[in-house]
């Protein structure tokens, strides 16, 4: 019987340095290492969508800090700053003291101060329960810019904000001297209603005031606004609104501009606080919603899964290029040890059946048999050692590799051309 001689797996290519580069290094990339331009052709859009999402974040925060930048600041000659109306009152004699935290704005309260908090709602319910009981003590005025349902309900007891309304020019209809002085005005912003007794209410919209006072204990009192854009430089010269701002920030000597910002140690009331605490509840709500969806998904995909069954390939791949591709990533991974057993593993598959070994044979009982075998006739040639190059251990570098692979073809041909001889 003659088996004909078959070509061993093709070893990666390593060549030693200084060698001339063999049949792979010179062939044409492969879908292993594509091209430049099919990169880009499958990453341009992806770039594009990025490209357009920054220049978007970009123009879109751009505006919005222009906005927003110094609103209701009296050092600020912005728009929404309010440097003017700070000016004003500076001219009359009132002295100007910007604070940020609420420690600050009630040690400054005094019966010859008032008390402006620019952004009520910004506010913790422990930083307007200390607010609230310095101002009750006080016997000074506190104004109130555009205080939402828990602001007011917390600042001014007795006041509820309703629903918000656009901002216009508005006629007093009431009889507070300051408003009466004071003519038209830019309120709205927010409508509220009271039912306190002595309450002012000036300035309505659609049948609710947008400016209320409440009288307190003393000469003291609380002004809410229901906007204020009255106090921005770019709406003071309108209407009787520097008047109106001058009346009711220019009543004490002393000012106190409370500009509340998020970095006051006073809103945690002393506790530590958890990442979860800090949350809002809508986005707890919203990461519920999200991780619901996740799984619906999840069940969906899920049901397309079947059995894993056998397709025809799209396309045939030549046994070249399969080789060609496997051998380049053994050598990029260095991967000599696999690469060898690869190239040992066939040779011992083909060589198992025409010793007459098992299909998984023995290593001394498959290397005894391929020796005696070597010594036959036909098989003269240099001295091959079937236990090392069968079973040996890993080759140390790539050249012996190389000379790994060729004595592993040296030796199935000679186990070829003796097992030829002895067939009659």
């Amino acid at each position: 019987m003659t088996t004909p001689p078959s070509t061993a797996p093709a070893p990666p290519d390593t060549s030693p340095a200084g060698s001339p580069p063999d049949a792979v290094d010179r062939a044409p990339d492969t879908s292993l290492s594509p091209t430049a331009r099919q990169l880009w052709t499958r990453s341009r859009a992806l770039l594009a969508a990025a490209l357009a999402v920054l220049i978007f974040g970009i123009g879109y925060a751009a505006l919005r800090s222009g906005q927003s930048h110094g609103a209701l600041d009296p050092g600020s000659a912005d728009p929404a700053g309010s440097r003017a109306v700070a000016q004003l009152l500076a001219a009359q004699g009132v002295t100007t003291t910007v604070v940020t935290t609420t420690d600050e704005a009630t040690a400054a309260l005094g019966s010859d101060t008032t008390l402006l908090v620019t952004v009520p709602d910004l506010l913790t319910s422990h930083q307007q329960s200390l607010l609230r009981s310095a101002t009750e003590r006080s016997g000074g005025r506190t104004v109130l810019l555009s205080p939402g349902p828990s602001a007011t309900e917390a600042l001014a007891p007795g006041v509820q904000a309703l629903a918000p309304t656009d901002t216009r020019t508005l006629t007093p209809q009431c009889s507070l001297p300051s408003a009466t002085r004071a003519g038209d005005a830019e309120l709205g912003g927010v409508e509220y209603a009271t039912s306190v007794a002595g309450a002012d209410s000036c300035y309505p919209s659609g049948g609710h005031p947008t400016l209320v006072r409440l009288p307190a204990g003393g000469n003291g009192d609380t002004v809410v606004l229901g906007s204020a854009e009255l106090l921005t430089n770019d709406r003071l010269d309108d209407q009787g609104n520097a008047s109106l701002a001058l009346q009711l920030l220019g009543a004490h000597p002393r000012l106190v501009w409370y500009l509340p910002s998020l970095g006051d140690t006073s809103a945690l009331d002393g506790e530590r606080k958890s990442f979860f605490d800090l949350i809002p509840d809508g986005w707890s709500w919203g990461l519920l919603q999200l991780l619901i969806a996740a799984v619906v998904t999840a069940l969906w995909r899920a049901r397309r899964l079947g059995p894993v069954i056998a397709e025809r390939l799209p396309v045939a791949v030549h046994a070249s290029e399969a080789t060609e591709g496997r051998a380049r990533l053994y050598r990029r991974a260095n991967a000599r040890a696999r690469a060898a057993e690869a190239l040992r593993q066939a040779t011992r598959d083909r060589l198992a059946p025409i010793v007459g070994s098992s299909p998984a044979p023995d290593p001394e009982a498959l290397t005894a048999a391929v020796a005696a075998l070597l010594d036959g006739p036909g098989t003269d040639g240099p001295h091959l050692d079937p236990g090392a190059l069968l079973y040996g251990p890993p080759p140390s570098d790539d050249a012996s590799l190389l000379r790994l692979a060729d004595d592993l073809d040296a030796l199935e041909r000679r186990i070829n051309s003796t097992e030829r001889h002895a067939t009659p």
